[in-house]
């Protein structure tokens, strides 16, 4: 555990934000790490109090799972970071969590807002700095094959594990990006989209092969990666939205949210908006129905067009 008493002589802190006037200026991460010491006063807080949310998934309350889904040792980590031992928080951290650089931005992290925040992120930034993050090629091959079919979140994971074993993983993504969701369905301004690429060059160094721009089922038949491989895996992401059969819904104006930030994403990286081809806000009066992350997401990334007003 941490320190005995740090809940009580440290106060939590999170990373500090720019001002909502600052931010909405650009697309970019807005917050500012903690410096190191600071860090460690938050590892400190942690008292491995045992309440299970932080360190275990559990399917409970009437069949809802509850509890962090990867089992990450928390409080293993906190009590690392608290001791200075940075290296062996890294690798206790790596032991339950591929993407902690993803997860670390984007999980909504229930467990470090109940108690220590930003521990996650602060571990694996020190892993890229301290060359801690490099790649890690398997020693030995099986010989075996594997088609993933998708580069998002799901299809990473995968991809990742089976390389480790040592089988032979081609990633196939129909967009001429990789990172699926990672890459166009969450805004810069929560994920940096180098960050992204940052892990996929790792990966690439791994062994994993990559092949962007390419539907399977129409630029390749599931028949030829049946032959061609041992397995594969259907990571194709939900990319179907769920449509709402109201009157006046098929009126002008009207869009899915990831289809507007996609195309906002896409643009951003491909000109920095300047080829104009995504969908705007500018000078709009904006309603976004659902108040979850993908909502909010909407929201802050219509401010940034410009909206004249978003409900």
């Amino acid at each position: 555990m941490g320190k005995p008493t740090g809940f009580l002589d440290y106060e939590r802190e999170d990373a500090r934000a720019e001002s909502p006037k600052e931010r909405i200026k650009h697309f970019n991460e807005f917050h500012i790490p903690l410096s190191r010491e600071e860090q460690q006063k938050q590892g400190a807080r942690c008292m491995d109090c045992g309440v299970p949310f932080c360190q275990s998934g559990k399917v409970l309350l009437n069949g809802m799972a509850s509890g962090c889904p990867l089992n990450n040792l928390v409080p293993e980590w906190n009590d690392l970071i608290y001791t200075g031992n940075w290296e062996q928080a890294y690798l206790r951290l790596k032991k339950t969590n591929p993407f902690p650089e993803f997860t670390g931005r984007v999980c909504p992290a229930l467990c470090e807002n109940a108690c220590s925040k930003q521990n996650e992120l602060s571990i694996i930034e020190y892993g890229y700095k301290h060359g801690l993050a490099k790649a890690r090629p398997p020693k030995f091959r099986t010989g075996k094959k594997v088609a993933v079919i998708g580069s998002g979140p799901s299809g990473l994971s995968a991809a990742n594990s089976l390389n480790k074993r040592g089988h032979e993983v081609t990633v196939y993504e129909r967009s001429d990006r990789l990172g699926g969701l990672l890459m166009y369905g969450i805004p810069n301004m929560k994920l940096e989209k180098h960050i992204v690429e940052r892990k996929i060059a790792i990966m690439k160094e791994e062994g994993i092969h990559f092949v962007t721009n390419t539907n399977v089922g129409k630029d390749i038949k599931p028949e030829q990666l049946k032959k061609d491989y041992d397995a594969v895996i259907l990571a194709c992401g939900s990319s179907n939205p769920r449509n709402i059969e109201v009157p006046g819904r098929e009126a002008k104006g009207i869009y899915f949210a990831v289809d507007f930030l996609k195309s906002t994403t896409k643009s951003l990286l491909d000109s920095g908006l300047k080829d104009k081809k995504f969908i705007s806000a500018k000078g709009k009066n904006v309603i976004v129905i659902g108040g979850g992350d993908t909502g909010n997401d909407c929201v802050g990334t219509a401010i940034r067009h410009g909206a004249k007003s978003v409900i």
